[in-house]
């Protein structure tokens, strides 16, 4: 039985980039980046501090990603989750548990109540990974991502004290 799981980012996390750099997959998040952009976003993975990114494993067989990092959001320091499984794995609840594990992961480290997602509001199945996962919706924002696009997003949040880790 294949098991979904976490491992650190590693150079594999390349790959999982550019499976990820498509128009399907970046419909809500600006468009596919250039292969700079995604050169930079892999560099930034690789040496994020204050919070991880992780491949998610099926088995053996990479079939995506998801982090959290920190960020300040209305005046509170929280951390800030993303996350992403390649299409051909979509729709078995993959993204659900491996927001729920990052989230684990995050509330093990004990220094931020707060889990922040910030879906763009038509974006149907990623708004659903949030609600599936435990998160609360707090309301409806302008959000800026790629850095100088604003768009109107689902602000969910997600309580880590409550997670018992």
């Amino acid at each position: 039985m294949n098991t979904l799981h976490l491992a650190p980012w590693s150079e594999k996390g390349l790959q999982i980039l550019h499976r990820q750099n498509t128009p399907e997959m970046t419909e809500h998040l600006g468009g596919p980046e250039t292969e700079q952009a995604i050169a930079d976003r892999h560099a930034r993975y690789l040496r994020l501090d204050g919070g991880e990114m992780l491949i998610v494993h099926l088995g053996e067989v990479a079939i995506g990603s998801v982090g959290y990092w920190e960020r300040e959001w209305n005046g509170e320091d929280v951390y800030e989750t993303g996350y992403g499984i390649l299409p051909e794995f979509g729709g078995n609840g993959y993204a659900v548990e491996a927001l729920r594990l990052a989230a684990d992961r995050a509330a093990a480290r004990g220094d931020r109540r707060y889990l922040h997602a910030f879906p763009h509001v038509e974006h149907a199945a990623s708004n659903a990974v949030c609600r599936k996962a435990g998160f609360d919706l707090v309301g409806t924002t302008s959000f800026e991502y790629p850095k100088g696009t604003w768009s109107e997003s689902n602000d969910w949040r997600l309580d880590l004290t409550a997670r018992g880790v």
